[in-house]
């Protein structure tokens, strides 16, 4: 089933950029040393708070903090929801 989901006042849907399969040197990463990404790009924006609009927009790519959010799955996809004030940029 299809869901169409609209994040609530100043909270934002965000899909994770994959992680690193292989470092600089060309190592290959293993699963279990992987590190969460801190980037990635916009999929849903909730409509803002009163007097305060939102200033990330569908598809740009952000970063954030390496725990903010919450994971949820969607259509077996794991995607991130957070507050606005959990971006620290936008690339």
């Amino acid at each position: 089933m299809k869901c169409n989901i609209k994040p609530l006042a100043d909270r934002v849907l965000v899909k994770p950029a994959e992680a690193e399969q292989k470092t600089a040197g060309g190592i290959i990463i293993p699963d279990t040393a992987k590190e969460k990404p801190q980037k990635g790009t916009v999929i849903a924006v909730g409509p803002g708070k009163k007097d305060e609009p939102m200033t990330v927009k569908v598809n740009d790519t952000v970063l954030y903090g390496k725990y903010s959010g919450t994971e949820i799955q969607l259509d077996g996809e794991t995607l991130l929801i957070m507050k606005e004030s959990d971006i620290y940029a936008i690339c």
